[in-house]
């Protein structure tokens, strides 16, 4: 009898605990529904959400899709040659457009390491049927700081000296970017390259480009913080401890190029992301603030980094991109 006993409350507090886990798990998804206009919300943990897309309860967004035959796709524009290595552009524009349009730059991420420029074909089709010129850039991977900066800016001035002849309208060009990506588009929307010394026999003049937004998806923005600049793949990309050089470290900063003529900028960060703080993207929004740059900041409650493959919080983003680019480059 106490065997039985003892089974039966074993089996019911594993019961009770199964049915409070399904309770939990539907949660996110039960106030998805009630609150349709709200950020959504996931399930804290990493393990969690592949569970959840796992078992159907989330969907993953379509990254792959097919390229509609309304769009026409330029592929493997080379905008640089550095040391042998060919780097190229893709272009993705209605066919049926009349008129010059606003260009969004995609920027993949990856940790400065791995990731291609293929990696956002879902936003890159997605805006191109809504009506905009879109493009995606590759850089050189796995190289030390300044290499893959210094690549994305020559793409954006390729782009500003290049793109009227693709039906570019130059003046309205974006920047958007995750992760790493988010971080170059930081850099490049920001005017890094002008910052940068030349040697005194340089004359050459670095035009002085006017991106009209930036978008910010969980994008690193100080490098100097504690825990960036202890962060192997941080330590990694600059190639010296930060104890050794840390005017690199803030160098490759966004933080560092603020001032109150910025281009403006969307911010989009997951509260539970634990490879970039929720701090760094709070600090850009509130350094923002104070120099009055129009700038928009989102935060989807309990995602985690790499977020927008996930359905939910893919469309929640694209709604917020949509008003903005609305806002801001029509």
């Amino acid at each position: 009898m106490k065997i039985k006993t003892i089974l039966k409350r074993i089996l019911k507090g594993f019961l009770i605990i199964l049915a409070t886990f399904i309770v939990l798990m539907l949660i996110p998804r039960t106030i998805g529904f009630l609150f349709p206009e709200k950020a959504p919300i996931a399930y804290h943990f990493e393990l969690l959400d592949y569970l959840a897309i796992g078992v159907g309860l989330e969907k993953m967004a379509d990254l792959k899709p097919e390229i509609p035959a309304t769009i026409e796709e330029i592929k493997d524009i080379e905008y640089k040659n550095v040391g042998g290595k060919s780097l190229h552009l893709d272009i993705y524009k209605p066919k049926e457009l009349k008129e010059p349009s606003p260009l969004l730059v995609f920027i993949h991420g990856g940790a400065w390491r791995h990731g291609q420029r293929s990696d956002y074909l879902g936003y890159l089709v997605n805006y191109a049927e809504k009506g905009y010129m879109t493009a995606t850039v590759s850089y050189r991977l796995d190289t030390l700081y300044p290499a893959c900066v210094e690549d994305i800016a020559d793409a954006v001035d390729w782009l500003f000296k290049n793109g009227e002849s693709y039906g570019v309208d130059t003046s309205r060009i974006a920047l958007i970017g995750g992760s790493a990506g988010g971080h170059l588009s930081l850099l490049s929307g920001y005017n890094w390259i002008n910052h940068q010394p030349v040697a005194e026999n340089d004359t050459t003049v670095i035009p002085m480009h006017k991106v009209k937004a930036v978008v910010d998806i969980y994008g690193p923005v100080d490098l100097t913080t504690p825990y960036a600049s202890t962060q192997p793949l941080v330590t990694r990309f600059i190639g010296h401890p930060y104890t050794e050089k840390p005017e690199l470290y803030w160098d490759a900063s966004p933080a560092k190029y603020l001032h109150k003529d910025l281009p403006a900028t969307l911010i989009f960060q997951g509260t539970s992301d634990m490879l970039v703080p929720t701090s760094q993207s709070d600090t850009l929004k509130a350094r923002l603030d104070r120099l009055v740059v129009p700038c928009e900041y989102y935060k989807l409650p309990l995602w985690p980094h790499a977020m927008d493959i996930a359905l939910r919080p893919n469309q929640y983003m694209q709604k917020k991109m949509d008003a903005f680019f609305e806002k801001y480059l029509k």
